[in-house]
């Protein structure tokens, strides 16, 4: 339940602009009157997500997520309606009066609004530890150490766990944070016999933020070079609001330079992060030592659609990690590489070199994958003929994760030149593979989509039945009311007007179109017009989700029409016409279901009496039927 005023919540709404919200996400291209992207919420080729800045909604045509951009905050990073409010809120600096971090306000909202907050309180504390406490001196020795300013340990809200058993827990419980919160989000550790301790002791604390700045997670680096037992580094177990593999170290803090730069540095650890941002290179993350999942290549595909990975000057590490980017490959993303000389990683080489040298290395040593790899399979397989067909199998693979039919046809070349080998046999190898891919795909079920089994084409389509008919003809009276409410049809006469007039004895059987019909109603004896805001910004979620959708258009004409003086009538220039014939098709439609149903009653009916009154009733429904027929051109039987 929110606790933000109503004023309040309509500011935040007016003042959030849906272009802005959803391109902190995916970069959004123009295209007629509306702004496009493929989609954040599904893995597509071909943008088929819409925002519509005039209507202020978004609507996904390939998975159906639609909304205002409370809802899109709510959908991207899966928070309540309250949390979405405050994200926005924050963004557009609106203060939000019921804001009070104290613990009453955490058992008022969700379980899990609950566990951002005591990861958020978690944050505070080891920052405070750091700056404050006595032992936080240890952290900030080692920080300083690794030449990190105070710019950057602010701006990362890097921490420090002091070295005792339960300091976080009582500092939270003390502050009124339930105890189950720190469970379960990993910060504080139950034993079976009932007593607690901290999960981070004596370690500088890095805090992990999803893309809207929540913190989720934490890495942890213990600072006791002597302990063997304990891990170097020890990070949050996964969670309801960390999942490691939708996650990206650094994200938050890079997704603008991500979008300006349109290049994504990818690392590996913590420091690397750090010390590149430090250096003037902002557009960096890191995978935080796991392997590269689809989450997280979705996540970059959202600002960028080029990656370069940096790795170690580590050959054993390097051979390991290349099937990763076979996924980036897969998804379609340009990747180049850069290694760095034996012994280097990201870190320790800017340390070394400097900002300067350091940004002009990589421009000299960055190279696109598929090159780099077959560089490094055909040196090791040089003068081995059984290695080298491995390594040419090996690049093959490689290659045919890549959608785009041109760039496969340039790796193939560039490979062929490499290992000197005729580029048709390449691709022979390639058809192989993907013979292979589709025969699998066959089998499992799951067809890709250039193989689509004669039986599925040709499984014949369900029948349409009445209900559905009915619900489509209330859709479509509905979608005119949100759309055109206020438009003329006549002199006097307006959509709304005409609509409700008209159809003020039939009743809508579909509850969502009824209520939609009756808050439409409520409007205008208010002496308002609905408009689309109303509906939209509506507190109900299926309301402002089914509102969006009747907003949405998928089609919008080319305006080479309009520049070569075409005129193409639009829906609106139709308006009398495609009003008259939508009120036509419902009543017509109600009239035969009535006639369905009386012609049921009669089959039952015994009484002579009875029978005679359902028999008049039959035929002036048939009349009407007939007549709402001749009306819309269908042909009744009589």
């Amino acid at each position: 339940m929110s606790l933000i005023p109503k004023e309040t919540v309509d500011q935040i709404i007016a003042q959030a602009d849906i272009t802005e919200v959803v391109g902190d996400f995916v970069s959004l291209k123009k295209k007629g009157q509306n702004m496009w992207a493929c989609c954040p919420f599904h893995h597509e080729k071909s943008p088929s997500f819409s925002v519509s800045p005039a209507k202020g909604i978004y609507k996904c045509f390939g998975c159906g997520k639609a909304g205002n951009s409370v809802q899109f905050i709510m959908d991207v990073e899966g928070t309540s309606f309250p949390e979405a409010l405050k994200y926005l809120a924050k963004k557009y600096g609106i203060e939000v009066p019921e804001d009070n971090p104290d613990p009453e306000y955490a058992r008022e909202q969700s379980e899990r609004d609950s566990l951002f907050i005591v990861s958020d309180f978690a944050s505070k504390h080891f920052q405070h530890n750091l700056h404050q406490h006595d032992q936080g001196g240890i952290g900030q020795s080692y920080l300083k150490q690794r030449g990190l300013s105070g710019n950057t340990i602010r701006k990362f809200e890097l921490g420090y766990s002091l070295d005792e058993w339960q300091d976080l827990t009582d500092a939270a419980v003390k502050a009124g944070y339930q105890q189950k919160y720190l469970e379960a989000v990993g910060l504080t550790i139950a034993r079976e016999d009932g007593k607690t301790y901290d999960r981070f002791r004596g370690r500088v604390m890095f805090p992990i933020h999803n893309v809207s700045g929540r913190v989720v997670g934490f890495g942890a680096r213990t600072l006791k070079s002597n302990d063997k037992k304990s891990p170097k580094y020890l990070n949050s177990p996964e969670s309801e609001i960390y999942h490691k593999s939708n996650v990206l170290y650094g994200l938050f803090q890079a997704k603008q330079a991500l979008r300006m730069q349109d290049m994504c540095y990818m690392v590996e650890g913590y420091l690397d992060v750090l010390s590149l941002h430090q250096g003037g290179i902002e557009n960096v993350v890191a995978s935080s030592g796991t392997s590269l999942t689809e989450g997280q290549i979705k996540l970059i595909a959202r600002y960028t659609q080029n990656i370069t990975v940096l790795y170690d000057g580590d050959a054993a590490g390097i051979k390991a990690s290349l099937r990763g980017i076979d996924l980036i490959l897969e998804n379609g993303l340009n990747v180049d590489v850069v290694t760095f000389p034996e012994g280097e990683d990201p870190d320790s080489y800017i340390q070394k070199v400097g900002d300067t040298a350091f940004k002009a290395y990589l421009k000299e040593h960055s190279q696109d994958f598929i090159s780099f790899k077959t560089s490094l399979y055909a040196a090791e397989a040089k003068g081995n003929p059984v290695k080298k067909a491995e390594a040419i199998k090996e690049i093959v693979a490689s290659i045919s994760k890549i959608p785009d039919s041109i760039k496969r046809t340039v790796f193939f070349r560039s490979c062929s030149l490499i290992f000197d080998i005729d580029e048709q046999v390449l691709i022979s190898e390639y058809n192989k593979i993907h013979l292979q891919d589709r025969q699998q795909q066959h089998k499992s079920g799951s067809p890709s989509q250039d193989y689509i089994p004669a039986a599925v084409q040709a499984e014949p389509e369900k029948p349409v039945s009445d209900a559905d008919v009915l619900v489509r003809y209330e859709r479509e009276i509905v979608r005119m009311l949100l759309n055109y409410p206020n438009s003329l049809l006549e002199e006097g006469m307006t959509t709304c007007q005409y609509m409700l007039e008209q159809l003020e004895d039939v009743e809508f059987r579909t509850p969502l179109y009824a209520r939609l019909m009756e808050l439409i109603k409520e409007k205008l004896c208010d002496g308002a017009v609905p408009s689309a805001e109303d509906f939209i910004n509506y507190p109900d979620q299926e309301i402002r989700t089914e509102a969006t959708n009747l907003l949405s258009d998928p089609y919008e004409l080319s305006h080479n029409w309009e520049t070569h003086s075409i005129f193409v009538p639009t829906e609106q220039d139709l308006l009398p016409y495609g009003a008259e014939r939508a009120v036509l098709r419902l009543k017509w439609r109600n009239v035969e279901l009535l006639l369905k149903t009386e012609m049921e009653k009669l089959r039952i009916v015994t009484d002579p009496q009875e029978q005679d009154r359902q028999l008049n009733n039959i035929l002036l429904l048939k009349t009407l039927h007939s007549q709402l027929g001749d009306m819309l051109g269908i042909v009744v039987n009589r």
